[in-house]
């Protein structure tokens, strides 16, 4: 067993903190605020080549893996980007992955170099409004015209759709009863988001305010069938091979802002003098910012093994859950006792911390709450009885 970590990704956290350096608290803090899409950032990082890292060489890509992808996430988040730089590619990155494995040799000609580049944002349409977790019973239909496809239909939670030219859009091509599983007859299309047919509308949120998660209409949306992804009803099947890889990602942006949240309190705990002395020196500071980066680090662990087992087509299926279950439990934490550090400045904005602890709380809802997490683990890994 080796712990070493391999040069060439010890190069690829040096690239990116180099870029990140140059986008300091400040621009995310103002990013935030004025709900504007961080595109200086976003250009810096597709002019350095990092957007298509894990999308095949001959397409323009780095050919690497969710492991190069990972530490790329995590090095934007604990940059102090936190989510807001890290949604930003997160989709760009690995959401092209189900074209990548089942799309035409056309689609993948057509699509992925631009995506590469950073020429073509891409978002993925999936969550509607009585349809979360429970995908099967999605609404959204796309009806069979001829060489096209008609889709109608609505999506929530649709990340970085204002601002996105194609969406990768799950909708139902055969009624659900008429199905021998509900998670049959569901397609994926590769559909144009810049088209009257098409509304989009971000929703207010709480946080994570520079990159949008849109509301998306689509009324009578045509969709040519050579912008089907896969097989017609396979849909949901190809859903499945990237839900892996987006739990080891977000288990890695997680991982990034709970060390910006620590590394910010560990300063300020240093800084601060209160009663003569630095309130660092206090036992009720110290030791839990001490178990935050201990949860930390086992999460790193955690998430290592998964990228590892996922890159060597192993059987990850546990791994990647649970690293996203440890480590966005982690994040939360080392946020949460940043917050407590700082005391009543926590709540002022130029220190950043409830931006963290905001963005982080995140992560244990999306893409998959803890309970969902531990459904998964209980009836899949233990042999407990299914409980949904």
């Amino acid at each position: 067993m080796h712990f070493d970590e391999p040069e060439h990704v010890t190069g690829i956290r040096k690239a990116i903190r180099d870029i990140c350096a140059s986008f300091g608290d400040p621009y995310w803090r103002e990013r935030d605020e004025r709900h504007e899409f961080p595109w200086d950032f976003y250009n810096a990082m597709a002019k350095g080549g990092w957007i298509g890292v894990a999308i095949p060489e001959e397409f323009g890509g780095g050919g690497g893996g969710i492991t190069e992808a990972s530490v790329i996430l995590e090095e934007i988040a604990a940059s102090g980007a936190a989510m807001n730089g890290a949604s930003a590619l997160h989709i760009s990155i690995f959401g092209m992955n189900p074209v990548v494995k089942h799309g035409t040799p056309e689609q993948r000609a057509t699509y992925l170099p631009k995506v590469a580049s950073g020429e073509m944002h891409v978002a993925f349409g999936v969550t509607e409004p009585d349809a979360g977790t429970d995908t099967a019973s999605i609404t959204t239909q796309a009806v069979r015209d001829g060489d096209r496809y008609i889709v109608t239909g609505q999506k929530v939670w649709t990340t970085k759709a204002d601002v996105s030219d194609r969406v990768l859009l799950l909708c139902r091509t055969t009624p659900v009863e008429k199905c021998r599983r509900r998670t049959d007859g569901l397609t994926l299309l590769l559909a144009d988001l810049r088209r009257p047919e098409v509304d989009i509308r971000p929703i207010p949120k709480v946080a994570r305010n520079a990159v949008a998660s849109c509301e998306t209409r689509y009324d009578h949306l045509p969709v040519d069938v050579a912008d089907r992804v896969g097989e017609e009803g396979r849909g949901f099947s190809y859903l499945l091979d990237g839900l892996n890889p987006e739990r080891i990602l977000i288990a890695s942006e997680a991982l990034g802002i709970g060390r910006a949240a620590v590394r910010r309190a560990v300063q300020y705990a240093n800084e601060r003098n209160v009663f003569g002395r630095p309130i660092g020196k206090n036992q009720g500071i110290a030791f839990p910012l001490a178990e935050a980066h201990m949860r930390l680090h086992a999460a790193e662990l955690a998430i290592r093994e998964a990228s590892w087992r996922y890159d060597r087509g192993l059987p990850c299926g546990e791994h990647a859950n649970s690293a996203k279950f440890l480590a966005a439990d982690a994040a939360f934490f080392a946020a949460d006792r940043a917050m407590q550090t700082y005391g009543g400045f926590a709540y002022a904005k130029e220190f950043d911390v409830g931006r963290y602890w905001a963005e982080s709380r995140l992560m244990k809802i999306a893409p998959v709450s803890q309970e969902m997490v531990m459904n998964y683990v209980s009836e899949h890994v233990l042999g407990l009885p299914r409980s949904y």
